[in-house]
Parts: C-alpha cells; structure tokens; sequence
C-alpha cells in the first residue's frame, strides 16, 4: 500500500512540472493512445470475450470502437476548445475584456466497473488527459483478463509518472481513496459511489459519481409493438443485461401486453437460437456472487420465458418474469442481469406517479408514437438521460452528455461533456490602468445613490 502514496506523489510531481499543460504534447498523448489500442485491438477483444464472453462485435461497437471514436473528436477539436473564451464585459467594468481560460484540475483518480471494463476506464481517461491532467487508474479486479490488457497498454507505452494503472481488490481502491487527489471519476454501484464520496468529502475533492438505478420502459398502446420488443430485448440482453442503463423493468399498456410477450420470445429466439447458452453472442455473468444474487431474484413473479441457470458457466437464460409488484424484491434493487419485469397499466398517470415516487433513474425509455404523451413523460419525469422509440443509443453520441441525476449520479461526460468535467474554468477580467473611478473607494459619503444610479444604468 505504500507504493500508492508513491504514486499519488510522483503523478502530483509530474502535473507540477507543467508538461501536461501543453496541447501539443496532449495531442501527442491522444494520438498514441489511440494507436497503442488498435495495434492491441485483438488482445482487448481477447479479454472482453474471457471476462464476460463477449462477442467481437460487442466488445468493438460498446468499447473499443467508442473510445476511439472519443479520441478521435479531442485530436481534431482539442485546440479550439482549450483557448481561452473572451465574454462580454458589463459596462459597470468599462475598459476591461473578460476571459475563461481552461486549466486541468491536476491528478485525476479514475475507478471503472467490470461491465464495461474497457470503455468505462478509457473514456473517462480520454477526457482526463485532454483536459491536461495526470491520471491514476483503478480498473475492476472482477474483470481480471481486461485489467491486465489495460496495464500493459499503459505501462509499456506511457510514463507511470504521467499515466497509472493500479490494479488489485477493495483494500487497494480504499487506500487510493485516503491519498489526497484534485478529482475524483467514478463508475459502479451505488452503495460504493456513497463511500467514495465521503472519501472526497475529507479533502473536499470534487466527483463525478455514474452510478445506476432501475430505468423503466413504458410501453403505451399506440407503440410499435414489434419494433419496441426487438429493440428492448437487444437492449436488454446485450450484455447479458449487465448494463447500467438496461431497461430494468417494463410498464407496459394492458391493452398490448401479450402481444409485446410474444414478440419479445419471437426476437430471443432470433437473436440467440433455440438454446441461448450455445450462442456465441450471448454473454455470461460476471462472477458467482453475481449469479446467485439474480438467482434470487427469477424466484419473484412468473416466469413466462427463460429462467435456465447453470453455475458452472455463469449462464442466466434470457428470463421474463409476470405477475409482478412493485413491493417484490426484483423491484426494489438494479436488477443488473438478463432478467425483465413486466408490470402492466391502464392509466399513463399511474405510471408517471409510480415512477415520481421512486428513486430517479440514469436512463428512461418510452414507445410510443404519440408526442404529446413523449414530451409529457419528458416534462414531467426526472432522471439521467434516454431514448423515445429506442433503447440504450443515446450514450453512443459523443454529442450528448452522459450522466446521472439524483440517486443515479452526478455530473456529466462524453465528448466536449468530458472535457468540461476534467477542466476547471479560471474567470478573469483584464482592467485597464488609464484611469480609476473613486466611486468604489471609501469613503463612502453621498456615494450610494451615484451607485444606485450606476447599477440602474448599466
């Protein structure tokens, strides 16, 4: 635990000497980051599969491929977004120019989950050293095959100095949490984002805490019904449904409910074969505490399709479950796996008021092809981000922010969101020495009302 301290103090030692602060040598950095990973592309796609059987397609479209589809938007928009913005100047400041300038917050401590072990710690990274900062990474020991892939990319082609990989269990990620950092990023459950957080609050280090929660998906009777279950249960069971932003139960329209069950069996069966266990693109559970946990949880309500298990290789069956409450335990924690919940309704108020009353969501999605009925769900509901008609896509666009809201998380990132995150915004004003107003200056007799004056007027 010592040789944390260690470097924690070298990273510190390196931001200091102000290297990093230089685009040039930013852009340099991106660039070979971006060419370490695709001459490594194969081993990656290697660990993924070890770690979580993921399909080659997967691990490039949700990890590889969007990192650096990442860095590919910081190489070409890096130097604009780092110079300093000119804003307006009141004309309470006459003869003064005001400016934003662009500064890293310094060493950057980054935790990422094992669900996306990959993507999850390199984007952050990618927005982290566009930014100018040093980083210290703490990738998930539950995705052992993918953390050491990682290490050796960053070892063997950067500066521990300059970039850290810090790999090891519990202990080590509350022994990085004691060393002092200038920012904290941080990707996993919600019980641990609280810890982190206390962690910070002990050298008021600011956070980003992505964290999860149950996102619902509303079905109302006017949607498409055979295009709303093919693009559910692709974004349900991707992943093995261990997705923080998965669709985690469905609310769905009385009226259309068996059709919706039908056809979602129709796409399983399309998607991953008679026997999903035999496919090739059907992921596993990540470890067996994982597995007995959602065991648990296929015992509330009725299965209607799936509920296979086998221990031995970590495989859930792509499961349904009906005649569920929202006082079950399946309701009532992230289910985090390839189980879904269908709750039907008739009153689309209802729906709003259940999900009013429970914790905000990171993600919310809604079929339907009525507007009004979108924006209200919009309007009247408070969570992290989501898709009208679709599930999942929105956290592939680099133009939109990705981020929490409540007990969900907190901040933002992806594209120019990331370097926002990582970059501390310096507000000065320019003033000139020609001359001086002595309104400002005691004393103050007969001042106030030329001051009153002087807020009116400008």
């Amino acid at each position: 635990m010592n040789n944390i301290k260690g470097i924690a103090n070298k990273s510190r030692e390196y931001f200091n000497s102000g290297q990093t602060k230089d685009v040039s040598f930013r852009i340099k950095h991106l660039e070979l980051l971006k060419k370490t990973i695709k001459e490594r592309e194969e081993e990656i796609a290697q660990a993924l599969k070890k770690d979580l059987n993921k399909p080659a397609l997967e691990s490039y479209a949700t990890e590889i491929g969007l990192v650096i589809k990442e860095i590919d938007l910081f190489i070409n928009k890096l130097e604009h977004w780092s110079k300093p913005d000119k804003v307006k100047t009141s004309l309470m400041h006459f003869r003064s120019q005001s400016y934003i300038y662009k500064e890293p917050y310094g060493v950057v401590l980054i935790f990422a989950p094992w669900n996306y072990p990959f993507q999850l710690l390199l984007l952050p990274l990618v927005g982290a050293l566009a930014a100018g900062n040093t980083a210290v990474l703490k990738p998930s020991e539950f995705a052992p095959a993918t953390a050491n892939v990682i290490a050796k990319l960053i070892e063997e082609n950067f500066s521990q100095k300059y970039i850290s990989v810090v790999e090891g269990d519990v202990e080590v990620s509350k022994a990085l949490l004691k060393e002092k950092f200038d920012y904290i990023f941080f990707t996993g459950s919600k019980n641990v984002g609280k810890a982190v957080m206390r962690a910070a609050a002990n050298n008021l280090t600011p956070v980003t805490l992505e964290l999860g929660g149950k996102s619902p998906c509303i079905i109302n009777d006017d949607a498409s019904i055979d295009l709303a279950a093919k693009r559910i249960v692709w974004g349900k069971y991707m992943n093995a449904g261990q997705i923080c932003v998965a669709p985690d139960y469905i609310l769905i329209h009385k009226s259309v409910k068996e059709e919706f069950i039908m056809k979602a069996k129709k796409y399983i069966k399309e998607f991953y074969g008679e026997n999903p266990e035999e496919s090739s693109d059907y992921c596993r559970i990540i470890n067996e505490n994982h597995f007995d946990r959602l065991k648990n949880l296929i015992n509330d309500g009725k299965i209607i399709t799936g509920g296979k298990l086998n221990k031995d290789t970590l495989y859930i069956e792509p499961t349904m479950i009906d005649e569920v409450t929202y006082d079950d335990p399946v309701m009532n924690e992230e289910i985090f796996g390839p189980i879904l919940p269908i709750i039907e309704f008739e009153n689309v108020k209802d729906v709003i008021e259940k999900i009013r009353n429970r914790p905000k969501p990171l993600a919310l999605y809604v079929f339907s092809e009525d507007k009004q009925l979108q924006e209200m769900f919009l309007k009247e509901l408070s969570f992290g981000g989501g898709c009208i008609n679709d599930t999942i896509i929105h956290v592939s666009s680099y133009y939109l922010p990705f981020g929490g809201v409540g007990e969900s998380g907190m901040g933002v990132y992806h594209g120019k969101s990331s370097f926002d995150t990582f970059t501390h915004k310096k507000s000065i004003i320019k003033k000139t020495t020609k001359f001086d107003l002595d309104l400002r200056y005691p004393p103050y007799k007969n001042k106030l009302k030329w001051l009153k004056k002087f807020f009116k007027w400008f």
